[in-house]
C-alpha cells in the first residue's frame, strides 16, 4: 500500500505565474504539482493535489484526506490562513498532520498576515521559500 500526501491549496493560487510573480514567483501550480508527484514517486509517495477558491471544499478535503488514511496534508490555505476558523477546526478536528506552506513570508508582510488560524492547528509551517516550500513541506511529511 502506497502512503498518500493530499496537497491542498486555496484561494488564487490557481493564478501562480501571473499573479505578482515578484513576491509569488513565475512558476504554475501545474509545474509546482508535477515536481512533487516526480519526487513523489522517488519517495514511494502517491500526491493528490487540489485547488479550491472556495473554503468549503479544502474543509471536505481535509475531512477526505482523514477517511482516506492519508499520512499528511500540505497545505497553503493562501489569504484563508489568516481569517478562517472553519479550517482551523476542521485541521484541529482530524488526526492528520497537517504542515502549513506559504510561498512567500507572511510575517515579513502587511500585518494582517501575520496571524495564521493554519498555523496555530497545523504540525509545522514552512514560509518564505518560494515554490520550493512545498518540496520542504513534502520531505518533512515523507519522515513523518
Amino acid at each position: 500500500m502506497t502512503d498518500t500526501i493530499f496537497v491542498l491549496n486555496g484561494p488564487n493560487l490557481n493564478l501562480l505565474g501571473v499573479r505578482e510573480p515578484e513576491i509569488y514567483g513565475a512558476q504554475t501550480l501545474d509545474e509546482i504539482a508535477s515536481r512533487l508527484e516526480d519526487k513523489g514517486q522517488e519517495l514511494g509517495i502517491e500526491i493528490e493535489t487540489r485547488q479550491s477558491n472556495h473554503e468549503g471544499h479544502l474543509v471536505d478535503w481535509l475531512h477526505e484526506a482523514q477517511a482516506a488514511g492519508a499520512k499528511a496534508v500540505i497545505m497553503n490555505a493562501g489569504a484563508l490562513t489568516h481569517t478562517s476558523l472553519a479550517l482551523y477546526d476542521a485541521i484541529k478536528s482530524i488526526k492528520t498532520p497537517v504542515i502549513e506552506v506559504h510561498i512567500s513570508n507572511p510575517a515579513a508582510r502587511e500585518a494582517y498576515r501575520h496571524k495564521s488560524y493554519i498555523g496555530m492547528a497545523a504540525m509545522g509551517s514552512i514560509a518564505g521559500f518560494g515554490a520550493y516550500g512545498y518540496e520542504l513541506a513534502l520531505d518533512a511529511a515523507a519522515k513523518l
